[in-house]
């Protein structure tokens, strides 16, 4: 049998000797390139890339007019946010204030700064609160940089004054790196594996296979961002799904080659077996989560094309190290796959080598039985439970994370609370409003007057005309603050209503970092259904290729979409209406961050089908070898429901460890991402899938112009050949 199994399947059996014959050679090949690809991507990689505006929004448009004639105006800026209990012309607080503005003034990377001292608008009228903007001498200034700046003003304050730094790069410069997260997943990963393989050989192999494939894909990802550049949360969830799924992949191969080495194959012909059947379902499930993640194309949106290519590359290499350096590991190993053992498995060694697969039924096995003797109940029930998480998502709002939401210990959430407390909470909102005039003597005073006096602006500054005489540019303030829905209506009001109503009005456009992110909220939101429909569509013919069933196609996709929208219901739920959000590590409700969603669905989509694949796959070949769907069901459940928790307890480690990082957006998508894959894993596979595929019967194998395969007698030799095919 060995022999035989070893001259079949094709490519793919061909891959998997000779990586196993010349493991050297290849285990050789794989570590000199990651070495060389990492030297050159994390030296010579690409800067991150953080600009979400661009377009033909109308912020866009205002941005690129102001860039055009107030080009002196378009740096970063920092705020210091003062707060002195006795007054800032108190002696003792005048003194500090005075030498902390000089000491942010003699910085090189700051330009010519105006003290409250000097400008009574920079003061609240019972002059306890005031601020001083700061302009930074070049764009290219890095948060390294900023942070002594930060640091400084942190030193200054003390309990009769208080002095925090506001502002983007004081934001970044005071975040901390994301830490241990991926470290602490890893770590998780390992203790999971040991557990489901009870073998310490057993658990390196995918460690150090997704290690070695996580470290060249993220040095790829730098590289290509100079032709295609991503933002900064690229790389972390880059890292994130690279582990998962690197992880998850050689996870599934070394499953099957365990159980070939114990069903009697040599090793040789045990990796053979496990590339041509895992291997191949390996290839089509990553195809998918690549397809599903290139589906961020269609939302039009530069960075988010940058984030498909870049996170792709990640699981592109993770595929390719799990079909050729995984097998090159399995020839070191050999029989020894199962040493270094747990000592209460190791005394079960034999028992389970031994005995019959028909003998006894597993748990998953019973389990199944079970909801196929109910299977319109349970299904009923999976997809009602499914419907009330994913009930919130109709409330779901977009947004951008500022200073707002950030921990309450950080000096830019100070400067904001202090802000909203003198100039109003509207101060960290601004709308920075311009239009191209044909002189110097335009008069756009009738238009500021009508934008001051519509409810819910606290007050505009004087227009200001261009050095070139052809722009025109003014600024007004909320009486909301940034995350405000009220503000998004109030900037929509002013578009739709207001301007359009004063003579010249029309040709204002609305602009500033809050109106960006509204108009980047609603195009992400606009385009959201086209690419899912282009991640179902694609996703499904791959399916139906795979498995040659267009009915298994549409459950899954109908399912994928329930275990994804509730998901997107309980992070509603939680980041947005605040329910365990302050246990979960999120300071405050706030909406949920604009590019989540977008990445959340290719990934999970992708994810969800893989478990799709690797369910169906053995159900697939149990109903041809016996023709009996509910048996065949029951047994490719109890087959795979080991390593598809397995797999799935990964997944949700990995990504539950991003809420131990800093980035109030990535925590986001960690969450959702580790509530999917559990609701996918217990929820969707082993209750909606073997109740469905009980309701369909013969129609589960239904494909156009075909008919209905029916049993084989095989022998286990031509069992493990229909399994390659």
């Amino acid at each position: 049998m060995a022999t035989e199994t070893a001259r079949v399947g094709g490519a793919l059996a061909g891959l998997g000797r000779f990586c196993f014959r010349r493991r050297r050679l290849v285990l050789m090949a794989w570590i000199v390139g990651v070495i060389a690809v990492a030297f050159v991507g994390f030296g010579y990689g690409a800067a991150p890339d953080n600009d979400f505006s661009g377009g033909d929004s109308q912020s866009a448009r205002a941005q690129k007019l102001m860039a055009k004639h107030f080009p002196k105006e378009q740096g970063d800026r920092l705020t210091l946010a003062i707060k002195a209990d006795k007054g800032i012309d108190d002696p003792a607080a005048r003194q500090k204030i005075e030498k902390t503005i000089a000491d942010l003034a003699d910085s090189p990377v700051t330009g010519p700064v105006i003290s409250p001292y000097q400008d009574k608008n920079l003061v609240t009228q019972d002059r306890r609160i005031a601020r001083v903007t700061i302009p930074l001498s070049h764009k290219e200034v890095d948060k390294t940089e900023v942070k002594p700046l930060v640091d400084t003003v942190k030193d200054a304050s003390d309990d009769s004054v208080t002095l925090a730094l506001g502002g983007y790069m004081a934001e970044k410069a005071e975040t901390p790196p994301q830490g241990p997260a991926e470290s602490v997943g890893l770590l998780a990963a390992a203790v999971i594996l040991f557990i489901a393989f009870g073998s310490l050989v057993a658990m390196g192999l995918p460690i150090v296979t997704a290690l070695l494939a996580i470290v060249a894909g993220l040095a790829l990802m730098k590289l290509v961002g100079h032709l295609v550049p991503a933002p900064n949360f690229a790389l972390t969830f880059g890292a994130m799904i690279g582990l998962g799924v690197g992880i998850d992949y050689a996870l599934f191969i070394v499953t099957r080659y365990k159980d070939s080495l114990r069903d009697g194959d040599d090793p040789e012909s045990a990796t053979v077996n496990a590339i041509t059947t895992a291997g191949h379902a390996v290839l089509f499930a990553g195809t998918t989560v690549v397809i599903a993640l290139m589906g961020l194309a269609v939302m039009g949106q530069r960075l988010m094309t940058g984030v498909a290519v870049a996170t792709s590359i990640t699981v592109l290499v993770t595929m390719i190290a799990a079909v050729t350096l995984l097998p090159a590991f399995l020839g070191f190993t050999g029989y020894k796959i199962d040493s270094l053992r747990l000592p209460r498995r190791a005394s079960r060694r034999s028992q389970e080598a031994g005995a019959p697969s028909r003998e006894r039924r597993t748990l998953a096995e019973r389990w199944a039985g079970v909801v196929q003797h109910r299977p319109l109940v349970s299904a009923l029930l999976a997809g009602g439970i499914l419907l009330l998480l994913a009930a919130p998502t109709l409330s779901m709002r977009l947004s951008q994370p500022d200073a707002s939401v950030q921990p309450r210990d950080r000096s830019s959430y100070i400067s904001y609370k202090i802000l909203s407390e003198g100039f109003g909470p509207g101060y960290g909102a601004p709308l920075v409003f311009a239009a191209e005039v044909g002189s110097k003597n335009a008069d756009l005073r009738p238009v500021v007057e009508a934008v001051a006096r519509t409810e819910g602006i606290a007050h505009a500054t004087p227009p200001r005309v261009s050095q070139d005489g052809q722009a025109v540019t003014f600024t007004a303030f909320p009486t909301t603050g940034f995350q405000d829905e009220a503000t998004a209506n109030l900037v929509h009001k002013l578009r739709d209503d207001v301007l359009p109503r004063t003579a010249g009005g029309e040709q204002v456009l609305v602009g500033g970092p809050n109106a960006s992110t509204i108009d980047v909220a609603e195009e992400s939101g606009s385009r959201l259904p086209l690419m899912i429909a282009v991640v179902i569509a694609t996703s499904m013919v791959l399916l139906i290729a795979l498995v040659r069933s267009v009915t298994i196609a549409l459950q899954a996709a109908v399912m994928n979409l329930l275990s994804i929208g509730a998901a997107y219901g309980v992070l509603v739920a939680v980041v947005q209406w605040g329910w365990l959000g302050t246990a979960l590590g999120f300071p405050a409700a706030m909406p949920v961050t604009t590019w989540v969603p977008m990445m959340m669905f290719p990934v999970l989509f992708g994810l969800s089908m893989d478990y799709q694949v690797f369910l169906i796959s053995r159900v697939r070949e149990e109903y041809e070898r016996t023709g009996d769907t509910r048996e065949a069901v029951a047994r490719g459940l109890a087959r795979t429901a080991k390593v598809i928790t397995a797999a799935a307890a990964i997944m949700i480690a990995v990504f539950t460890t991003s809420l131990l990082g800093p980035d109030v957006a990535v925590k986001q998508g960690g969450l959702g991402m580790a509530v999917a894959v559990l609701i996918d894993a217990t929820i969707v596979r082993m209750i909606f899938v073997p109740a469905v595929m009980e309701l369909c019967g013969k129609a589960n194998w239904w494909m156009p112009g075909r008919r209905t395969p029916k049993a084989v007698s095989t022998t286990p030799a031509e069992v493990g050949q229909e399994a390659r095919v």
